[in-house]
């Protein structure tokens, strides 16, 4: 699956028409607008509350200013409903159509319009086709590069989860109880639920069930709902038990998601700067780290972030190889360091140059 690059496409614009902030920066603040944007939206269609509780939920301001399509994709949203509210139906279909391509998980965000329409025949039609259309363009489009587009099949149910007991365990314990409601959140939000918010969040826990128990990021799209449940619980407990519930809310969910905060591996950090500063800015890096990309994004360059397989990688273009392990415990780190230019290595990391065969006496270790 792969959604149209309007996020990343207003943050390059910003970044090189204004400058002012690295690319980076630009991203994040995108995010936060939008983040700012749909706590708008949230405080004018459901309260003041439901709104202040999406503002301050930890896990709502970890991915509130994150590098990630999902923040525009819930503004889109809301803010299409928000403008189907005040009856501005061109509007509304546009920005339907913004969320809809910024990720097509947006459709359960939009199911509401279909009850907001139902009653007009001509605007729910003109509605859907002016927001669906520019997707299926798109989808149309993007399918001509096959070899872009990763595997999304198993985000439905691949792993054949679905309705499982570890499906209600990772969805409803871990995920919504403890992560985002922190335990405690889960009495006002039970006395909170509507079927008008509630039903699209729900769908897309059953359609995406995969996904939604691999990635926690996913669950970015029900926080709205989720906000609006638990404040209109709070409204309903005595007001020494909202306030009780709400701290700990808080204080429990926090607990979990400072974690995410951390950085476990400082080493990756050392690492890529070093890369930074002697490899040449075009050149092609295999950062292994397990495929996670945290390491190679240190380095400032484009790569792999997966080892395996090296002389394949160096045909389609790796100049360079970094690594946290660095003795030769690591059988790929030892069979490289024996092949090729090692230009640092410690006890840390090693930076090992593949265009430049290790001189017949190894080179310098």
């Amino acid at each position: 699956m792969v959604e149209f690059p309007l996020y990343q496409a207003a943050g390059a614009f910003l970044y090189k028409t204004l400058g002012l902030f690295s690319l980076e920066v630009w991203l994040r603040l995108l995010t936060i607008a939008a983040s700012v944007g749909t706590v708008l939206i949230i405080g004018d269609m459901a309260g003041l509350l439901p709104a202040f509780i999406f503002a301050v939920l930890p896990f709502s301001v970890y991915y509130g200013r994150s590098i990630l399509p999902d923040p525009q994709m819930v503004f889109w949203a809301l803010f299409s409903l928000w403008l189907l509210k005040k009856n501005k139906i061109l509007m509304a279909a546009a920005a339907g159509a913004l969320a809809l391509l910024s990720k097509p998980m947006a459709i359960f965000l939009l199911l509401p319009a279909l009850y907001m329409l139902f009653k007009s025949y001509k605007k729910f039609i003109l509605y859907w086709v002016i927001a669906i259309v520019p997707l299926v363009l798109w989808r149309k489009w993007i399918t001509q590069f096959p070899e872009g587009i990763p595997v999304s099949t198993w985000l439905l149910n691949g792993n054949g989860i679905r309705f499982k007991g570890a499906w209600f365990h990772w969805l409803f314990a871990e995920r919504l109880g403890n992560l985002i409601l922190g335990y405690w959140g889960l009495i006002p939000f039970a006395l909170g639920i509507t079927l008008f918010w509630g039903i699209g969040p729900l769908l897309y826990f059953i359609v995406f069930a995969s996904g939604n128990v691999q990635h926690d990021y996913y669950q970015i799209l029900i926080i709205p709902a989720v906000a609006v449940f638990v404040g209109k619980g709070l409204r309903r407990l005595m007001p020494w038990l909202a306030v009780v519930s709400f701290i700990f809310m808080i204080a429990f969910s926090w607990f979990t998601v400072r974690t995410y905060y951390w950085i476990n591996r400082p080493e990756i950090i050392e690492a890529g700067k070093a890369a930074d500063a002697i490899l040449p800015h075009d050149a092609k890096v295999i950062a292994s780290y397990n495929g996670d990309t945290t390491f190679l994004y240190q380095t400032g360059r484009q790569g792999w972030p997966l080892g395996f397989d090296i002389d394949k990688k160096i045909a389609q273009g790796a100049t360079a190889y970094v690594t946290i392990s660095p003795t030769d415990a690591d059988g790929e780190t030892k069979d490289l360091a024996a092949r090729y230019t090692v230009l640092i290595r410690n006890d840390k990391f090693a930076i090992i140059d593949l265009t430049k065969p290790a001189s017949p006496a190894g080179g310098p270790k």
